[in-house]
């Protein structure tokens, strides 16, 4: 084995800006949705008592690198969720590893990134003001990356302590120099928004269709299994649902699953991947007035691309 390309937390943020992190999501879900990415699906081991090991496994093309990410999910005393682990990369040629980094913080960018990507693809153009349902690290992340792509003037932000919501409010505004307001309960943070993003730890729905003004986009980001959906029913059913992966989405994605399960959809509800509308290949928002829909699961193709780049980035600039 050859030298190894150690990419702790501190080295994939200092490396890795929203700007390259969202050209690298981009190009990695087109590649996942024209073919060129080889993925299989995540498997998960329930180690008991909140907490799972999973497994995310991808190649990023014929000879090209190759790898997985494995990490744990433990949920944390306070209720939060708590990820760490590695993203593993292979050389393609060889066959070696080449590069490990850490993957709590390669998730904490790039899924941002990702959502940002969607954004700029399907929002409307005039969209200015986002609402977040959700406190955590991925919140933060989601308002910067979204300020990136669209111009905003209003940003608010909605979590069930409301003490902790203030708090998370001032501390973002202070970080991003945007108005960030904290309300009191999700609705109030919804009406109106053009675009919303959910980024919670929620089994059941914090977010329906019934409140989005038409236009909306809207990023569904927070659940990751089949078990949970931050969303209603009649949010899948009401809006263009676009998807990161759609083989993914048919076995863990909770909000689909559960409006399938209802009669609400079938599986031609989903009107495209994400790949797909970045390529060109298949339109994202129709209208002025249509309420879009993005589905992001997170993906090996993501956290290996990244890691992709760090290793490139790191042989260029070693410093």
């Amino acid at each position: 084995m050859g030298q190894l390309a150690v990419f702790d937390a501190a080295e994939v943020r200092r490396r890795l800006d929203p700007d390259a992190a969202r050209a690298v999501v981009c190009e990695a879900m087109t590649a996942l949705s024209d073919g060129r990415v080889r993925q299989q699906l995540r498997s998960f081991i329930g180690l008991g008592g909140g907490r799972t090991f999973a497994i995310m496994p991808a190649a990023l093309g014929e000879r090209a690198a190759f790898g997985a990410k494995l990490v744990s999910v433990f949920m944390g005393a306070e209720g939060v969720k708590h990820h760490e682990g590695v993203v593993v990369l292979f050389d393609g040629d060889t066959g070696a590893p080449v590069a490990i980094a850490d993957a709590g913080e390669v998730t904490a960018l790039r899924t941002p990134a990702a959502s940002a990507a969607a954004t700029d693809a399907l929002a409307r153009t005039d969209a200015d003001s986002l609402a977040v349902l959700g406190l955590g690290r991925q919140a933060v992340g989601h308002i910067e990356a979204i300020a990136r792509v669209r111009p905003l003037k209003t940003v608010r932000v909605w979590g069930r302590d409301a003490a902790k919501a203030q708090a998370f409010a001032d501390r973002a505004a202070t970080e991003t120099g945007l108005p960030v307001l904290a309300v009191a309960d999700a609705e109030q943070a919804v009406a109106g928004a053009a675009i919303v993003c959910t980024v919670t730890a929620a089994t059941d729905p914090v977010l329906h269709g019934a409140w989005l003004a038409l236009g909306a986009h809207v990023n569904l980001v927070g659940s990751s299994g089949p078990a949970q959906a931050e969303a209603d029913t009649e949010l899948v059913a009401r809006g263009r649902f676009i998807v990161d992966h759609r083989e993914h989405v048919l076995v863990h994605g909770g909000e689909f699953l559960r409006a399938k399960a209802a009669g609400a959809v079938d599986d031609a509800a989903i009107a495209a991947e994400i790949g797909e509308v970045f390529a060109g290949t298949k339109p994202g928002r129709t209208s002025a007035d249509q309420i879009t829909v993005y589905k992001s699961l997170g993906h090996a193709a993501q956290d290996l691309a990244v890691a992709q780049w760090l290793l490139q980035q790191a042989s260029e600039s070693p410093a």
